[in-house]
């Protein structure tokens, strides 16, 4: 029996949009939004599903939930399809979609928490333990009693984690979980999802722009474009496919006759008149870098700079970016 939670094969989603032609006229037409997605997520993964505006991260996620139906292909999510058993899947999944709040506005948070319990039919001790787990690691407790409505975003942001994970659900879906909250409300979230992920019980599929989220809390990067996956793998994988490497930062008393010659590490670039000198890691390790500028000159300092994923993602996105045009570009995200 297949150990993966979620199995995509061929997914498609089409929409039809109306296009103006004219000062009075428009014509209908159809725009792939997601074009032959093939996934597996398997059981305790931490994925990270990524892509720029109108890529189709949103509207695949809302085809693993069953909020829409495919155009074409098969999807399975905890082994059932989403649309045609999408009560029973309830259940089985946790959702954080964006803006949308599945708590109850005019009331004190913690009795938005009491009524999703008999929403789901939990077991009051299961569902006390959940909570409990919660309130520790998220800090509700200081908010418990404050209306909804009240709440700033990062608390309400943890009230919406909590609430998708009351009933205990194997597969979580996260819409922009940090978009909008300040350092500490993100850093609090960040952690709770990261313990949440090292327990190994929930699998976890994160859309995001923040690709700090994405450093932080997952193994594995998806990244979409006009609606087709173009990387699989791991953060490492993308910066090795695209060319991007450590960087090693030397700060010098004095600027050296000639830039050096140096096996493994090219130099990248020259700063402060010669007094600072940046080295692309490529195959050589630092202690022979750092070695071999120690015995050129005096060396003031060092620094390492991990390469960016933020700019490897967007020169991924503008390698592909003229592909078909404008018959490619997505209904929505």
């Amino acid at each position: 029996m297949s150990d993966d939670v979620i199995v995509a094969d061929g997914l498609r989603k089409e929409f039809t949009v109306r296009v103006r032609t004219g000062r009075l006229r428009r014509e209908k037409r159809r725009v792939t939004a997601v074009d032959g997605v093939d996934l597996r997520v398997a059981r305790g993964e931490m994925l990270g599903y990524i892509g720029p505006n109108g890529a189709g991260k949103s509207t695949t996620l809302k085809m693993f939930t069953g909020v829409l139906t495919p155009s074409a292909g098969e999807v399975r999510v905890c082994g059932l399809r989403p649309v045609a058993q999408r009560t029973r899947l309830a259940l089985r999944v946790g959702v954080v979609f964006g803006q949308r709040s599945q708590l109850w506005w005019d009331l004190p948070l913690g009795d938005s928490f009491a009524l999703l319990r008999h929403v789901y039919r939990v077991p009051a001790a299961a569902h006390a333990a959940r909570l409990r787990r919660c309130r520790g690691l998220l800090d509700l407790d200081a908010f418990l009693g404050t209306p909804v409505r009240q709440l700033s975003l990062g608390q309400r942001m943890r009230g919406e984690l909590t609430a998708a994970l009351l009933h205990g659900p194997e597969v979580l879906f996260l819409d922009e979980p940090t978009i909008g909250l300040d350092v500490v409300s993100k850093q609090a979230v960040r952690g709770f999802l990261g313990e949440l992920g090292r327990a190994g019980d929930t699998t976890l599929v994160l859309t995001t722009h923040d690709l700090a989220d994405i450093e932080r809390l997952c193994g594995r990067l998806v990244v979409v474009d006009h609606g087709r996956v173009v990387h699989d793998g791991s953060i490492a994988a993308l910066h090795e496919r695209y060319g991007s490497r450590r960087l090693l930062v030397a700060d010098l008393d004095a600027p050296l006759p000639e830039p050096p010659v140096l096996p493994g590490a090219p130099l990248h670039r020259q700063e402060a008149d010669g007094h600072r000198l940046v080295f692309a890691l490529e195959s050589a390790g630092v202690a022979e870098v750092v070695a071999a500028l120690a015995g050129l000159g005096a060396l003031r300092d060092v620094s390492i700079v991990e390469p960016d994923v933020e700019d490897v993602v967007a020169r991924l996105y503008r390698s592909g970016s003229g592909r078909d045009g404008d018959s490619r570009r997505d209904h929505g995200d």
